[in-house]
C-alpha cells in the first residue's frame, strides 16, 4: 500500500494508543486493584503480601497515563484540524480564526500542566476546569471526525469523556488522601471503571473507524460514492478510471 506524509501521521494516533496508552491502563488497572486489595487487607488487621509501594506507583502511572490520554487525544484531532483550514484557505480567509485555534491548543496544554503542579483545591479546580474547556472546544473544530449523528457510538466522543475523567481523576488526588470519609475515594473508583469501559469502547470504535476513514489515495473515489439509505443506489461508487 502506497502510504504519504497524511496517512503516516494519521496512522500515529492508533499506534501510539495500540504500543503506549492501552499498555499504561492495564498496568494501572492492575496496580489499582492490588491498592485496594492491600488496603482491605491492612484495615482487616491481616498482613498483606502485596508491597506497600504500590498505591505510590499507582499514583504515578495514573499521572502519566492522563497525560498519554491527552496527548493521544490531540493527536487525533490536531491533523483533521489544520488540513480542513488548509482546505477551506483558513490561513488567508480567516487568519483570526486560526490564531484563536492556535492559542485555545497553549492554553489548554499550558493548564494541564499547571494542573500536574497546583497544589491548592481552588487552582487544581480552575486548571482542571480549563484544560476540559480547551479539550471540548478543540475537538468541536470542523474537520474532526465525531460521528455526531452516532454520537453513542462514536470513538471521539468516548475519548473526549475518558479524557476528560482522567483530568478529573488527577484534580481530585490530593483529596483522595485527605478524604477520611473515602467519598473521593469511591467517586474516584465508579468514575475510572466508567473510563476503563469507554477505553474498552475506544478499542472497537477506534478499530471500526480505521476501516471507514479512507487513505488519502482512496477519498477522491470513496467521497464520491453514494451513503444515502433512501436512495436506490445506496452503497454504490463511481467506476475506477482504467490503470495506465
Amino acid at each position: 500500500m502506497d502510504l504519504n506524509f497524511e496517512d503516516i501521521v494519521l496512522l500515529l494516533h492508533p499506534a501510539i494508543a495500540v504500543t503506549v496508552v492501552f499498555p499504561l491502563i492495564g498496568m494501572v488497572v492492575r496496580l489499582a486493584w492490588q491498592t485496594r486489595a492491600r488496603r482491605l487487607e491492612v484495615k482487616a488487621d491481616n498482613k498483606s503480601k502485596i508491597p506497600s509501594a504500590v498505591g505510590q506507583e499507582h499514583l504515578q502511572l495514573g499521572r502519566w497515563l492522563t497525560g498519554a490520554v491527552v496527548g493521544i487525544y490531540f493527536l487525533g484531532i490536531t491533523f483533521p484540524i489544520f488540513e480542513q483550514i488548509q482546505k477551506e484557505e483558513g490561513f488567508a480567509k480567516a487568519p483570526q480564526q486560526v490564531i484563536l485555534i492556535v492559542l485555545f491548543y497553549i492554553a489548554t496544554i499550558a493548564s494541564l500542566v499547571f494542573l500536574y503542579r497546583a497544589q491548592e483545591k481552588l487552582w487544581r479546580g480552575v486548571f482542571a476546569t480549563l484544560t476540559g474547556i480547551g479539550l471540548v472546544v478543540l475537538g468541536c473544530q470542523d474537520g474532526v471526525y465525531r460521528l455526531d449523528k452516532y454520537w453513542f457510538l462514536s470513538h471521539f466522543y468516548y475519548g473526549l469523556i475518558a479524557a476528560l475523567l482522567m483530568i478529573f481523576s488527577l484534580a481530585i488526588v490530593r483529596d483522595i488522601y485527605q478524604d477520611r470519609a473515602n467519598r473521593w475515594r469511591t467517586t474516584h473508583i465508579v468514575l475510572n471503571g466508567v473510563a476503563l469501559l469507554l477505553f474498552v469502547g475506544q478499542g472497537i470504535t477506534g478499530t471500526r473507524d480505521l476501516l471507514e476513514i479512507p487513505p488519502s489515495w482512496q477519498k477522491s473515489t470513496i467521497y464520491q460514492c453514494n451513503f444515502d439509505k433512501l436512495s436506490p443506489a445506496y452503497k454504490t461508487c463511481p467506476p475506477l478510471a482504467p490503470s495506465k
